[in-house]
């Protein structure tokens, strides 16, 4: 159990990535000892000596035995692998807590620990790590997504209440859309914003990114209120010929893109606009011309 009258904990943090980084100084700050961090690439040994300074840099097996709780922020395809090898190491005593902070596993994912007698949670904030200190303040109030055994549910709510944020319970057979739905928003963003920025940054604004910002602020929060219906532009008034336009600038965007960079923008226009046409009301004779405009060109054939 945690909370301001509960025993603090010795916690090793095995992944000193942006994510596994930030929760330990996060529990370091409410009074827990890190005992250790594994940390392989130099950019994650820097990133400790940054926010757990003078937490020893260890390997997998002595954090193991010298922690009352794991806290494993490894990539999610490597989360599996690492649960059943310290299992099958005999590293683990039984009794410890371990947590880990996937947001596409559940606690299932950690079983074969979880038969060695250990106590396993899964913890997945629902927010974009830095891997710097500016991230710490960024853990109030952010939703967290917590799955295991009905028992440990509270164990995992006390947890996420010390890192500042609000405990969400989730099944488990829910954590892959779950996933989705975070990876698809954040991660998909992020590749339109650079687009946009590339875009415009080629036709001499220097400074795209402020450009953009009052744009992108207002839509974001227009579309977290009203979803679909904060759509606006060419596709949702029918303009076929703007519509038209657009691809043919992103078409010459992409094939004077420097070699070896993305020249991809047009391909992901015509597949959002898609979506948006999908979202629109319009008379069959716009739709029909859109749609036309919309579907990907063939393939051509191979000689």
């Amino acid at each position: 159990m945690t909370g301001p009258d509960a025993p603090r904990l010795g916690i090793g943090v095995i992944g000193a990535g942006r994510v596994g980084a930030v929760l330990g100084a996060a529990l370091r700050e409410e009074g827990h000892a890190i005992t250790g961090a594994y940390a392989v690439s130099d950019s994650s040994r820097e990133r400790a000596a940054e926010l757990l300074p003078g937490v020893p840099l260890l390997d997998v097996p002595a954090i193991v035995e010298r922690s009352e709780m794991l806290l494993l922020a490894v990539p999610d395809d490597e989360l599996a692998p690492l649960a059943a090898g310290i299992a099958a190491a005999g590293l683990a005593p039984g009794g410890q807590l371990v947590v880990h902070t996937s947001g596409m596993h559940g606690a299932d994912v950690l079983a074969p620990l979880a038969r060695t007698g250990a106590a396993t949670l899964a913890i997945h904030p629902a927010m974009t790590f830095t891997g710097t200190r500016a991230d710490l303040p960024r853990l109030t109030g952010c939703p967290m997504a917590v799955t295991g055994s009905e028992e440990l549910l509270p164990v995992a709510a006390a947890l996420v209440v010390e890192l500042g944020g609000e405990p969400v319970i989730l099944a488990e057979g829910d954590r892959p859309l779950y996933h989705a739905s975070l990876a698809h928003a954040a991660n998909h963003l992020v590749v339109l914003v650079d687009q946009a920025r590339e875009s415009l940054r080629r036709i001499g604004i220097e400074d795209p990114g402020a450009y953009l910002r009052p744009l992108l602020e207002a839509a974001l929060e227009n579309s977290l209120q009203r979803g679909s219906r904060a759509l606006t532009g060419p596709v949702m008034r029918g303009d076929a010929g703007t519509v038209g336009a657009h691809l043919e600038a992103f078409a010459d965007l992409d094939a004077t893109a420097t070699p070896g960079t993305a020249a991809d923008t047009a391909d992901t226009y015509r597949a959002l606009a898609r979506a948006a046409l999908n979202r629109a009301t319009l008379r069959d004779e716009q739709r029909a011309a859109l749609q036309a405009l919309l579907t990907p060109p063939p393939e051509q054939e191979n000689p």
